[in-house]
Parts: structure tokens; sequence; C-alpha cells
């Protein structure tokens, strides 16, 4: 366990994911951890729920999620490429950019034409 809940997690989450396990109980969780497990909740990735001071994640149609590390600050110009270097397709899965705004997928962040620091990936 390292000093980063985000990347614990999300990492918890990949190897239950690879030993075919459905469910995963995190004991260390944060508001962005939150934050970002919504956003692959409302794409229909996983679904989570907080019992106990602890975060109980169903796995559903998720390929595959990863923390960025590290976190590289980008302008809007530049957030093509790393949509290239970390999504496997154009138009597959999406980047969580952390901006001035608030947290949001690449493609709202280009449509809005703001820069911030990548977080995590995911499709």
């Amino acid at each position: 366990m390292s000093q980063d809940t985000v990347a614990d997690a999300l990492n918890q989450i990949m190897n239950a994911k690879k030993a075919r396990k459905t469910n995963v109980i995190i004991n260390k969780y944060s508001k962005l951890l939150k934050h970002i497990l919504d956003f692959a909740k409302e794409n229909g990735l996983l679904d989570y729920e907080i019992q106990n001071t602890k975060l109980i994640v169903e796995i559903k149609d998720l390929n595959y999620i990863m923390a960025i590390k590290p976190r590289y600050t980008v302008p809007v110009k530049k957030i093509d490429y790393y949509v290239r270097r970390y999504l496997p397709a154009k138009n597959f899965g999406f980047i969580i950019v952390s901006t001035n705004q608030g947290l949001m997928d690449h493609k709202k962040a280009e449509k809005e034409s703001l820069g911030g620091c990548l977080v995590a990936y995911m499709y």
C-alpha cells in the first residue's frame, strides 16, 4: 500500500477483475476516488456503495481502469496526445482530467477548452 489511495484502489479493482471476481472491498477511499468511480458508474462500467466506512465495488462491464502516474499537467492542445497514448482506440473509453472547473472526461475538457491534470483512464 502506498500513500496514493486512488492508485491503490484502482489497482485492487483491476486485480479482482483479473482474478475473475465481481466484488471488491476497498478500506481506504477519498472524495477523489468516489468522483472517479462516479464516472465509471455513469458509463455502466461498475457500481459501488459505501457501507461502514468501506467501499464495496461491483465490477460490471469494465475492461481496464488505471491511475495515471505521474499525473501530467497538460494544456488542452496536448490532451489528444495522451488520449492516443492511453486509450486503445478512438472513441473507446475516456481519460479523467482534473480542471479548475472540477473533474471531467477528456471530451468535455476539450469541448470547454480546459487543460488540467490527468488523473485516470478507463474503458
